[in-house]
């Protein structure tokens, strides 16, 4: 299974994304602008990888003028569906269809480590303007609680390490990151958490096993949270890197 195959897999489950993946709690917006030095409201920013536009319609509401930067046909559609009035181009990070200057943050919500660093880097340092800002950040499943630290050990267990793919953010070409860890929860009912976990792209390339793996997981599940819900904790991981002059 290559990161290319994975990476194609999240237009199928679309619509299945947008309505299970969690957002980001405004703590993370308060770390970014913080973090760039200027306030989102008016900022010019490009949210690439913008799936659906669960970050770019919280960007969106701090006041900033986004575009969407989306490669994947499925994800584009649920993007426009969702988020009628935002502009929207199909490109990735390692091209992006931008002016060089043009912006003041660009950003990567859960996407960074589909690029090639080695051509999104330079990418990044065209379109940004000096003292414009590089942000990657990304929800990880809080493994200092214990039944999310049981469930990601019983994925590793049958699926292998490299299930969840999140790369961090390293020093590169000049760039320096500054990194900020934003910790939140939400309670949802496991059906929510179970959809949540099959968008993953493990689960949609049909690695054999993954349908009787959730089915397991939810039987597991019921049993240790008779009542049907969960609290799914996170720990955000907010990266930023300010272009010099």
């Amino acid at each position: 299974m290559t990161t290319e195959s994975r990476a194609r897999s999240f237009s199928s489950a679309a619509a299945r994304y947008a309505a299970n993946r969690p957002s980001y709690p405004p703590e993370v917006f308060d770390t970014l602008a913080e973090l760039a030095g200027f306030p989102l409201a008016g900022a010019r920013v490009a949210d690439v990888g913008a799936g659906t536009g669960i970050a770019t319609s919280l960007l969106e509401a701090r006041g900033a003028r986004v575009v969407g930067v989306e490669p994947g046909e499925g994800m584009a559609a649920e993007f426009r569906r969702r988020n009628p009035g935002t502009p929207l181009v199909r490109a990735d990070g390692n091209r992006l269809p931008l002016s060089s200057g043009c912006l003041d943050l660009l950003t990567y919500a859960q996407s960074w480590h589909w690029t090639d660093p080695d051509r999104a880097v330079p990418e990044a340092l065209r379109v940004l303007r000096p003292g414009g800002a590089l942000a990657i950040w990304h929800n990880d499943p809080d493994v200092t609680v214990g039944w999310i630290a049981e469930q990601q050990s019983r994925i590793e267990a049958r699926f292998g390490p490299g299930w969840y793919i999140n790369e961090r953010a390293r020093p590169q070409d000049g760039l320096r990151f500054t990194d900020r860890h934003v910790s939140w929860s939400r309670r949802v009912p496991v059906d929510t958490h179970l959809a949540k976990l099959s968008t993953h792209s493990l689960f949609l390339v049909g690695e054999p096993g993954t349908d009787a793996f959730l089915a397991d997981e939810r039987a597991l599940l019921m049993g240790r949270f008779p009542d049907g819900w969960v609290e799914e904790h996170y720990v955000v991981e907010v990266n930023v890197a300010v272009r010099g002059g």
